[in-house]
């Protein structure tokens, strides 16, 4: 499905008269695919996953967002693997060596974050659908055994190793498509 979500990509970009990134991040909520595109040619993929409440722009839903977004910041650079972000800042900790470390665990932001912000006024960008204002990233996951089960709260969650081959990757800058939320595949 990544190659009809880049052709909704360019259908999208023609719609607000913008232009592509050299770098393209095609995400399929639904087949919990993430795929980098260099031009239309696909890089990099692996699997992703997204908010247990499903999709919604809405601020306060806890679901994740679709539709034309970039990445507007990047943050953790240099952390470890596991490193524990609040509010895009380190804490000094890994969640595997945390007293509450375990199955229990409230679920974290780690490892490193990519923020996006919604290139699409009134679906992802605006009062009360407001993805940046939303704090939707990608970052790491503190339950890895439980990938790619769906258990964000609005965020797109990746193992360590494709996140930080991402982070590395990907520039500010660089627009993420997440498709719109029909999986019904028609």
């Amino acid at each position: 499905m990544l190659p009809s979500e880049f052709e909704n990509y360019r259908r999208r970009l023609t719609k607000w008269r913008l232009r592509a990134t050299e770098n393209v991040l095609i995400i399929s909520v639904c087949e919990k695919k993430l795929g980098l595109y260099r031009g239309s040619r696909l890089c990099f993929e692996c699997l992703v996953s997204s908010a247990e409440r499903g999709r919604s722009c809405r601020e306060g839903s806890l679901g994740t967002p679709w539709g034309l977004h970039a990445v507007a910041e990047k943050h953790g650079s240099g952390l470890p693997e596991g490193a524990v972000l609040v509010g895009r800042q380190f804490t000094g900790e890994c969640w595997f060596d945390r007293a509450d470390c375990g199955p229990d665990q409230k679920a974290l932001v780690t490892t490193r974050i990519l923020r996006l912000r919604g290139l699409e006024e009134g679906i992802n960008i605006g009062p009360g659908i407001d993805s940046f204002n939303r704090f939707i990233y990608l970052h790491g996951t503190n339950h890895p055994n439980r990938f790619p089960e769906n258990i964000s709260a609005g965020c797109l969650l990746l193992n360590d190793p494709d996140l930080l081959t991402l982070f590395n990757d990907v520039p500010v800058g660089t627009h993420v498509w997440l498709s719109e939320p029909d999986c019904s595949g028609a």
